[in-house]
């Protein structure tokens, strides 16, 4: 596996198709700014987090700081960052209408436990 740079990942379009399978300037959650830096900037950023490369300038450090929260963001790239990292951890929202009852056959709807108790008016 070749090594990467910095310039190798400036080279690399950074996308996620699990999250935003038409890009993220389709998403209409980033501005047209943001999701250029997202793809510009995002390969970078990943293999900062991930420890892939070390943080070779102080654009790099701040970056990484940025990322792990260790600082405000202030660069377009940090700010979409940022972002993209608080969508696509946002927690699952609850359905109002419950959760889906689990299919079960007829014949577990009248087991030998259960009494069946009928009243007659007289």
């Amino acid at each position: 596996m070749a090594k990467l740079s910095r310039e190798s990942l400036f080279q690399r379009v950074f996308s996620d198709p699990k999250n935003y399978p038409y890009g993220f300037s389709r998403s209409g959650d980033f501005s047209i700014s943001e999701s250029r830096a997202l793809s510009q900037y995002g390969c970078l950023i990943a293999a900062l987090i991930d420890g892939q490369i070390e943080p070779e300038c102080d654009e790099d450090n701040s970056l990484l700081a940025s990322a792990k929260g260790e600082k405000d963001p202030s660069t377009v790239a940090e700010k979409a960052w940022y972002k993209y990292d608080k969508r696509i951890h946002r927690p699952k929202l609850g359905n109002i209408y419950g959760s889906r009852p689990s299919p079960q056959s007829d014949d577990d709807d009248m087991s030998e436990d259960s009494e069946v108790v009928i009243e007659l008016d007289d």
